[in-house]
């Protein structure tokens, strides 16, 4: 790779700059990638394989016969389904990054250059992003298709597409610095996706485990719809056939409030915890015709902002407003997701940093077995 630095790029005469140098290195692996044929395979599999999922998807939502609710479904199957496979895809982009040249022989003569560890850390960190941002770049016909559809807003758009990408790019920092501290590849790429695992998953399985810690018994008032005993079964129900009744009783409630905030990391909890979903509308009457399914991300969204709420005590009629009305999402709670962009972040920048003394010159130590040149 180094054989290929133009003069324009490293020149021994002077010193390079930051911008400079990590330009040179962002090039060269660009070029490197570029020139590949399994990137472009990998590629078209992954158009035809979303394009597959959003067809149906598609016709499944006609069939529903639900006006206005298709885009936002199929806008949210896409931002959803992308951020997914970038989380399966981004590590194996950028956990070999550095370890991979050290394998090859390949590291050494770049650092006897005049970048500097920063550089080639930003370097690679960009070019693993950028391929990982092709995924999303690939995945643009069908979010303009389920924008044509109608139902989503702008500002919902421009949300959802940037923190997807911020997300990309913070998980190919995860991986960049593993490479960097690392010896082996295959090591490098199995503690990468373990990451990725504990942000995901990991995060939803201690969610899932505190809740043997919140849990206490109450005193509940529910509220409940329903059709008289003296209703004719054969007849359609009309909304003034329902009457509303409250029972109180004492059942285990889990006050989820108190640890929702382990659920801060997860990628998909960010994502979905951005964005404003503006789509209730004001006149919705709680009628059967207003029943709205919400997509996969608004799902997310919903069920975070009921665990941050924790749970109800008294739930009235007034709240539910008719038989077929949604319960209101839970108000004025703070987002959680600039939480758990601040970890990832931190969790980032430390593996850079620890990665980037593993990359100054002159090595005092190397761990045993590594390739020099």
């Amino acid at each position: 790779m180094t054989a290929q630095l133009k003069e324009n790029d490293i020149h021994p005469q002077h010193s390079l700059s930051w911008i400079a140098g990590v330009k040179a290195v962002f090039k060269l692996e660009m070029k490197q990638r570029l020139r590949a044929r399994s990137w472009y395979i990998v590629l078209g599999i992954w158009f035809a394989l979303l394009g597959l999922i959003f067809v149906l998807a598609a016709v499944t939502t006609a069939s529903m016969n639900a006006e206005g609710e298709g885009g936002p479904i199929l806008f949210e199957l896409v931002i959803g389904t992308v951020l997914l496979f970038g989380l399966l895809v981004a590590p194996g982009l950028s956990a070999t990054a550095i370890n991979g040249d050290r394998a090859a022989g390949t590291l050494a003569i770049i650092q006897i250059t005049l970048l500097t560890p920063g550089q080639v850390l930003w370097g690679k960190w960009l070019t693993a992003w950028a391929a990982a941002l092709a995924f999303l770049v690939i995945s643009l016909p069908f979010i303009v298709w389920a924008l044509i559809v109608g139902g989503v807003s702008f500002s919902e758009t421009l949300v959802s597409l940037v923190m997807l990408a911020v997300e990309l790019g913070l998980v190919a920092a995860i991986g960049v610095g593993v490479s960097a501290i690392a010896a082996r590849p295959l090591f490098s790429i199995v503690i990468t996706y373990m990451l990725v695992a504990l942000l995901s998953i990991g995060t939803l399985i201690g969610f899932g485990l505190s809740m043997v810690l919140v849990q206490e018994e109450a005193e509940v008032t529910t509220a409940n719809y329903s059709l008289p005993d003296d209703f004719d079964s054969m007849a359609e129900p009309k909304d003034e056939d329902f009457t509303c009744t409250t029972e109180t009783y004492r059942q285990p409630v889990l006050h989820t409030e108190r640890t929702a905030w382990l659920l801060a990391a997860n990628p998909f909890v960010i994502v979905a915890d951005s964005v404003p979903y503006n789509r209730v509308s004001e006149e919705d009457s709680g009628t059967a015709e207003d029943y709205r399914v919400p997509g996969v991300m608004e799902s997310v969204s919903l069920g975070l902002r009921t665990a941050q709420a924790g749970p109800d005590f008294e739930q009235t009629c007034e709240e539910l407003s008719g038989p077929y009305a949604q319960s209101p999402p839970p108000t004025g709670l703070m987002p959680i997701w600039p939480l758990g962009l601040a970890l990832q972040a931190l969790l980032a920048g430390a593996l850079i940093l620890i990665g980037w003394k593993r990359l100054a010159t002159p090595a005092g130590r190397l761990p045993r077995g590594t390739r020099i040149a």
